[in-house]
């Protein structure tokens, strides 16, 4: 029985647990339940005047947590970085704001170009998906959710626009605030915390595969450069579990073969399963399901990269 037959979504999740990072850094982990819209993880940071939150998620577990954990620490939510504007790293924004009336969102403006495109594209779908009778109980709940966030999206709009990398100071803590145009959206924002060496990365890095929905692919092999280029020993990812510089390494050399794949005309499948075996201790880490990665990789192929030049159909880089 679907959706449309009244059946109704499996129970929530309890929220997830924080994981210390170092001292005053924790990483509350996303995931991505059966049925479900994914959320991405959440990085914390405290500083003298408050947390400092990157990344809110998409369900209500996720900013539970985190309102949670600013309880528990008896400490205001002092700023929120957003690192793109993806629906999983975005929307428990306006919840956060309303327990912290004094937190300011900071992140790009390239949310303006995804809610006149991309949003409202996929809103339009959307609609339409859930008239079908066979949507699990699950995704529909999420899709109604996800829908209602891009209605108010006004409400998902940063208050500081990151235009520039530089240093800024959080909540007391001065952070390395980096920005990334034209990579896995329009405008990516990472930190660097020099004080631990973590650097929080966003979907510059993913696993099992590189979400490549609304990508550029130059913009984003510089952005992981630059990653490269900052002397971190732990690489916290938008999706999957935190990575060393070994790892990370890895993980950029796969990037790299991948989109090389996809821009040859080797076999779509050629180049899945090449990606699958160059990041296979990664996708065995964090417990991820081999076949599934494959079958992710050959759909940006085939459905994202190559109808599109090399990128996704939402790039607007100058070439």
């Amino acid at each position: 029985m679907g959706a449309a037959l009244g059946q109704p979504p499996a129970a929530p999740p309890l929220p997830p647990r924080p994981q210390a990072l170092a001292q005053d850094i924790w990483l509350i982990p996303g995931g991505f339940l059966r049925n479900r819209q994914p959320d991405g993880n959440t990085v914390i940071l405290k500083g003298s005047e408050g947390l400092v939150v990157l990344d809110t998620g998409r369900h209500r577990w996720q900013r539970q947590a985190i309102l949670d954990f600013a309880r528990a620490q008896n400490l205001a939510i002092a700023a929120i970085v957003n690192s793109h504007w993806h629906l999983d790293h975005v929307s428990g924004n306006p919840d956060l704001k309303a327990a912290n009336p004094g937190a300011k969102v900071y992140a790009s403006d390239a949310l303006d170009g995804a809610l006149a495109g991309f949003l409202k594209d996929s809103a339009a779908g959307a609609r339409e998906y859930l008239k079908s009778p066979d949507v699990p109980a699950e995704t529909a709940e999420d899709i109604r959710g996800d829908l209602a966030s891009i209605e108010h999206g006004d409400a998902l709009r940063p208050d500081v626009v990151i235009r520039e990398s530089r240093m800024l100071t959080l909540g007391g803590r001065r952070i390395d605030v980096n920005l990334a145009p034209n990579g896995p959206t329009a405008g990516d924002v990472w930190l660097y915390d020099s004080a631990s060496r973590i650097a929080a990365v966003g979907d510059l890095v993913t696993l099992p595969v590189p979400f490549l929905d609304t990508a550029c692919v130059a913009g984003w092999k510089s952005a992981l450069d630059q990653v490269w280029a900052t002397p971190f020993e732990l690489l916290v990812p938008g999706h999957g579990k935190p990575m060393s510089r070994a790892e990370f390494s890895q993980y950029r050399a796969a990037f790299d073969n991948f989109i090389d794949c996809s821009n040859s005309a080797r076999d779509k499948a050629d180049c899945a399963a090449a990606w699958v075996k160059d990041t296979g201790s990664l996708i065995e880490k964090n417990g991820m399901e081999p076949k599934r990665a494959e079958g992710m990789a050959a759909y940006y192929v085939g459905s994202v990269l190559r109808p599109n030049g090399g990128n996704s159909k939402s790039c607007k880089a100058p070439v």
